[in-house]
């Protein structure tokens, strides 16, 4: 009964169903997932990137023909990086959302 008083709470959230679909699914499909909601993660990233430059005046990358095409590269790449870098949130929510529609299924 001591023991119980000294226990830890368990955490909750993305962390924890990750951990119980590692169970019930194996590492290989819970790896899949993740890479999933990351790329998810990357393509929305790269959107609101997308969203943000469009009204910038003058140039990041000096101007030229092809800057628009460029840009858009830059964008997809700033949004690769900050998603492997712990990302905003977003991909934790989708990977929740994937294991959670795998658990009722």
């Amino acid at each position: 009964m001591a023991d119980t008083l000294f226990m830890l709470p368990q955490s909750t959230g993305p962390a924890r169903a990750a951990e119980a679909a590692t169970q019930k699914q194996g590492p290989r499909d819970l790896a899949a997932a993740e890479e999933a909601a990351q790329a998810f993660e990357s393509v929305f990233l790269a959107k609101m990137l997308e969203g943000m430059s469009t009204g910038l005046s003058g140039s990041v990358m000096s101007g030229g023909q092809a800057e628009d095409t460029w840009r858009s590269f830059m964008n997809d790449e700033y949004a690769k990086l900050v998603s492997r870098s712990g990302g905003v949130g977003v991909a934790d929510a989708v990977l929740k959302a994937m294991l959670d529609a795998q658990e009722v299924g």
